[in-house]
């Protein structure tokens, strides 16, 4: 997820069906300009969300997402699903 504002903000979430989907990258500026770059490189699909960026940037890394960010964030995953093909 990216928020492309004066500085951006980029958070990368890894979800493997165990538990609630992790952090496994943040960064603002220049670090969130490389982490959505490296995401581009490898064909990841990237959601821009300023809102939900901004809270999950405040989740430590390797940390599950809080139950509050479940509905922002499974948003997300039937986003990427949908551009995977895995749903119509």
């Amino acid at each position: 997820m990216i928020s492309e504002t004066r500085s951006t903000l980029a958070v990368a979430l890894h979800y493997d069906k165990k538990g609630a989907p992790r952090v496994v990258a943040k960064g603002k500026g220049t670090l969130g300009d490389k982490i959505i770059e490296i995401a581009k490189e490898n064909d990841i699909p990237i959601e821009e969300n300023e809102v939900l960026a901004g809270a999950l940037s405040n989740v430590e890394l390797g940390d599950e997402i809080p139950a509050e960010l479940y509905k922002g964030v499974a948003e997300v995953l039937i986003f990427v699903m949908r551009l995977s093909g895995r749903l119509r």
